[in-house]
Order: C-alpha cells, then sequence, then structure tokens
C-alpha cells in the first residue's frame, strides 16, 4: 500500500477570507489533521464544513505522537499539518513532524499561504530582497547577547518574532548595539481587527510601547546597518584586545571601555560592544 501524503498547510493568521481554496480543500479531504491547537483549529474546519479526523500536535507532544502520525501515513492516510496562524514549521514545532516524515520517505507537499514573516515585511517599507529571520530570540543569556548582536550588525533586514509582553525588552536590549535612532517596524495582531504596523526609531518604539503595553501576535522588523556604520576599518586586532583588556583590569566598567574603543580606534558601536563582551 503507497504511504499518505503530508500536507504542510498554511492557515490565516487572524482573517479567515485569507483561506486559500486549495488549502480549504485539501483541509476537507485528508484522514486527520494534526494541529498545534484542536480548540482553536476545530473553529477553522467547522467554518469550511470540514470533519478529519483531529489530532493534536505541539510542542509538548513528544515522539509518541509522531509515530501515531507516521503510523498513518504508512497506512495510506494523508496527513494535513497546520498551526495556530501562519505557516507550520516556521518557528513552530511542526518542523519535527516534517522532519520525520520526510525521514520516513513519505511525500510532503507544502499548501503556501499566510505567513507572518511575509506580511510584516512586505508592509514594512524596509528592504526585503534580502533579509534574516531570527525567530524569537532566546529569552536571557549569552545566547541572547549574541543573537542580537548578530541582527544589529547585518546589512540586511532582520524580521523577529516576539510575545507581547517582551517587546519593550527586545527593543531596549537592541538600542545600545544598533544605535536609538534605527529604523524599525512593529507589526501586531496582522490581518486582525487591531492590526497596526508602527514605524520608527528603535528609542521612538520603545518610548511608545513602554506607555502603551502591546496585545496579540507581534512581528518586528528591523533595518538592516547603514553601509557607513557598516564600513569595516582596518585595525591592529591585538592592540584593540590588549586595550579592552587593561581598561577591563583597571576596573573600568564595560560602557566605558565600549566609549574607549569606539572613540580611540573608530570602531562601529555594536562591533565595541561585541569586543568587549567577550572579554568582559
Amino acid at each position: 500500500m503507497p504511504s499518505g501524503t503530508l500536507f504542510v498547510v498554511a492557515t490565516p493568521l487572524g482573517n479567515l477570507g485569507d483561506l486559500s481554496p486549495r488549502a480549504a480543500d485539501t483541509l476537507r479531504t485528508v484522514h486527520t489533521v494534526a494541529a498545534e491547537d484542536t480548540r482553536y483549529t476545530l473553529g477553522l474546519l467547522s467554518s469550511i464544513d470540514a470533519h478529519p479526523k483531529l489530532m493534536s500536535y505541539h510542542a509538548h507532544s513528544g515522539p509518541k505522537r509522531i509515530d501515531a502520525l507516521l503510523e498513518l501515513l504508512a497506512g495510506g492516510h494523508d496527513v494535513a499539518l497546520v498551526t495556530d496562524a501562519g505557516t507550520p514549521a516556521i518557528s513552530d514545532p511542526g518542523v519535527e513532524v516534517v522532519a520525520a516524515a520526510r525521514a520516513a520517505g513519505v511525500r510532503v507537499v507544502p499548501i503556501a499561504g499566510p505567513s507572518a514573516v511575509a506580511a510584516a515585511l512586505s508592509a514594512s517599507g524596509l528592504v526585503g530582497d534580502r533579509y534574516l529571520f531570527l525567530g524569537f530570540p532566546p529569552r536571557k543569556g549569552t545566547a541572547r547577547r549574541r543573537l542580537l548582536e548578530r541582527a544589529a550588525g547585518e546589512p540586511w533586514s532582520i524580521v523577529f518574532y516576539e510575545a507581547p509582553g517582551r517587546l519593550t525588552e527586545l527593543l531596549q536590549d537592541l538600542v545600545p548595539l544598533c544605535g536609538a535612532t534605527r529604523h524599525a517596524v512593529v507589526a501586531r495582531e496582522l490581518t486582525k481587527i487591531h492590526e497596526e504596523l508602527r514605524g520608527g526609531t528603535l528609542s521612538e518604539l520603545n518610548t511608545y510601547y513602554e506607555e502603551h503595553p502591546p496585545l496579540g501576535e507581534v512581528t518586528v522588523v528591523l533595518a538592516g546597518q547603514p553601509a557607513d556604520e557598516a564600513s569595516e576599518l582596518l585595525v591592529d586586532q591585538a592592540e584593540v584586545a590588549t586595550a579592552i583588556r587593561e581598561r577591563l583590569d583597571a576596573g573600568d566598567s564595560s560602557k566605558d571601555v565600549v566609549r574607549m574603543v569606539t572613540a580611540r580606534f573608530g570602531l562601529p558601536r555594536n562591533e565595541a560592544y561585541r569586543l568587549v563582551m567577550e572579554r568582559a
């Protein structure tokens, strides 16, 4: 018996009118839908008169649930993978299902549609011919610092997902790395009634969202590093490292050492910050 097909189905970010006819037909005809939140997906299925078997698959489902889905596929049943909103497997645990299906030789078919990354970028007014999607930043520690440093130094647009309660923290952490005047756009509640796309400098956006705490799904598009800031200066790296070490050993704060490096060696602030933090 031939195996079934795993359909990776993009679903609306909010507006049900964004569900494509092909996606609707797929959800009506598959044997099973694997959903991040079955309660939410049940409402979507009901709206299009679709009645497949519904199975949950989320970040805490574990390998047994993947095995169950693979068993269905091996038995010749078609399965649709959906997330709560947008395209599955993009900052989403569904990637493990797709990887397991491909490893098992199952045919995987994408049913393209809504994506918060593409929607936010397309309406941001920032350059979109090249961009870097970094998903949800780590909440703290070295991993967070390194990711944000990488974002600050890239020449193309950067797209983040973020929880509304952590948006101002993200904006605040980006300011010393990018500079307060770096432009960004916050896209909130895309395609929903309270949709908002607000652009401005990092400083302006931070002030606004401190005064108006955001609600709902948030996507942030950060402008790339300007060419004049990104230009590489010929400096003696060993001399820079020695100067940093001497000032830190003397008890100077990291902030003061960053200021010294930018003034003495002419390095961009985010590069100076990175070098100092590596040795702090």
